[in-house]
């Protein structure tokens, strides 16, 4: 480890390699919660539009291919909203309109498609001081966002309607998350790539999702998966001397493998737990507590158990009974 830091290119695609394992699947939450797991490639795809133009002008890539992300992911995103496109037919414009433009604009700028191939797998080393600056500034905004307005952006990612009767603007929070997303494909390219970029997003939260329940608990564990397997895969591949981006990938799926038959461990586990005893209301001390801003809908299936009380139905969630009484819910 102490050989790797003597190289200040390793010092610099550590960093990259650990910030992009932090936003990735801080993002990528939301983005699976949503069910659009493949917006990852598409929007990679449409970052190929800006290295295309960034090659074509002469300018940094980055920059470029972070605004063109963000463009592409807002256009698809409002033409979903009003109606104009499905999910499936937005991810297509940006798969092939994306992939078709950068390789147009690569071509015309006389450095051809095999230009493109740093940006398509990833190039660590070659991060520089001015990339990993806007890597950083970057990475601190979409973690601010993501962990500061969480039950906001759960609540509209979960249930569209449930988050409207809370008072939240809900095309925009969706429009945000597309946004960060885009921001965290193009950030990406440089550590694992545009192919690969998508796999980052949604294998450690899958992982996360096997070993723990409950929203805030799977975010922090996927961020955490994320960032050990992004450092691990940059170390291992100085040493090995392998494609930096398919090792923390390939880290990242063994890692959710691993989780795989964990889970049915820690399931028997919390299914074998037994319940504190439930009394009846009248027999409470205490009075219930409301809260009207509760970011998850209990529903049957939703993955917290289900007690039938009196005339009504509670969940147990974080230690104590939620009641689904009219707009909001009762905890006792």
């Amino acid at each position: 480890m102490i050989e790797i830091l003597s190289y200040p290119f390793m010092q610099r695609a550590l960093i990259a390699a650990l910030l992009t394992g932090l936003i990735a699947p801080a993002i990528g939450t939301y983005v699976v919660q949503r069910r659009l797991s493949l917006l990852g490639d598409g929007l990679g795809h449409v970052a190929l539009a800006g290295v295309g133009l960034a090659l074509l002008t002469g300018t940094a890539p980055i920059p470029i291919a972070v605004a063109a992300c963000i463009a592409g992911a807002v256009v698809v995103e409002v033409l979903r909203q009003r109606g104009k496109a499905s999910g499936d037919v937005g991810l297509a414009i940006l798969f092939y309109g994306g992939l078709a433009a950068g390789v147009f604009l690569s071509g015309i700028s006389g450095v051809g498609a095999g230009g493109l191939a740093q940006y398509l797998f990833g190039s660590l080393t070659t991060v520089t001081r001015d990339d990993l600056a806007l890597v950083g500034v970057l990475a601190i905004v979409i973690l601010v966002t993501t962990l500061g307005l969480s039950p906001q952006l759960y609540a509209v990612a979960t249930d569209d309607e449930f988050a409207r009767t809370q008072g939240l603007r809900v095309r925009l929070y969706h429009i945000a998350v597309v946004s960060l997303a885009a921001v965290t494909v193009a950030l990406a390219m440089r550590t694992v790539g545009l192919l690969l970029v998508s796999a980052l997003m949604v294998v450690p939260v899958a992982a996360a999702r096997n070993l723990v329940r409950g929203f805030t608990a799977a975010l922090i564990c996927a961020i955490a998966i994320g960032a050990t397997t992004a450092v691990a895969g940059a170390v291992g591949s100085f040493y090995v001397d392998a494609a930096p981006g398919a090792f923390i990938v390939l880290l990242a799926i063994a890692v959710f493998v691993l989780s795989w038959p964990l889970s049915y461990v820690l399931r028997r586990r919390r299914a074998g737990a037994v319940l504190p005893e439930l009394v009846d209301d009248d027999e409470l001390a205490a009075p219930h507590t409301i809260t009207e801003n509760h970011p998850h809908r209990h529903a049957p299936g939703c993955g917290h158990p289900a007690v039938q009380h009196g005339d009504h139905t509670d969940f147990i969630h974080e230690g104590h009974r939620h009641a689904a009484h009219a707009d909001h819910y009762d905890e006792h």
